[in-house]
């Protein structure tokens, strides 16, 4: 994205935050596509047969964002980790309400590296992720916002670093041990 669009977003983001409606209007379709990304990118951790698809993702995410009040929008980097959180936190609630409902919720573990190739299990390793995420958060919480800008969000290690504020190689630093301890967490070695 160009420095100046770029700018552009983070100026309209923050005019919104400031109460300008109008802003908001003209915010809406420049975040459009790119919050489908990541919707998209959060959906390929979903089970087949799922029932919510991206636009209807994008939409609730997208009506969870305009409710939300007193945020200082930094930059448009952090307006979407905020996105791909209020994203996760859709598919959380609707895989905690399905597992509630079919199997009482016994979570088993599993390995982070495979996520992406299960498919009736998703909802419920979903969960045992975002379990285990709260505890890595507990632990530090740096890496787990790592873990959930970039498996979740889908953002690059560059945006990353902006979000948070930190250099790329200490993301990279970051993702790795965040990863290990993850997968020795999900496969119960911790």
């Amino acid at each position: 994205m160009a420095q100046a669009e770029s700018s552009e977003t983070t100026r309209l983001l923050r005019a919104w935050a400031d109460g300008d409606q109008a802003a908001l209007e003209q915010l809406t379709p420049r975040v459009y596509s790119e919050l489908r990304r990541i919707a998209g990118h959060c959906m390929q951790n979903e089970r087949p047969g799922r029932t919510i698809q991206t636009t209807a993702l994008v939409h609730e995410a997208y009506l969870r964002l305009v409710d939300v009040e007193n945020v200082d929008w930094q930059h448009r980097a952090h307006f979407f980790a905020v996105s791909a959180r209020i994203m996760r936190r859709i598919l959380l609630d609707r895989a905690r309400k399905r597992g509630t409902a079919k199997r009482g919720g016994n979570l088993p573990a599993v390995n982070l590296d495979e996520i992406a190739d299960v498919s009736s299990q998703r909802g419920r390793e979903l969960i045992a992720l975002d379990d285990a995420l709260n505890r890595l958060a507990e632990i530090d919480a740096r890496k787990a916002q790592v873990i959930e800008l970039r498996f979740f969000g889908g953002l690059s290690v560059e945006e990353t670093a902006e979000v948070l504020k930190i250099s790329p190689d200490s993301v990279l630093r970051d993702w790795r041990l965040a990863r290990a301890w993850l997968l020795a967490e999900l496969s119960g070695q911790n």
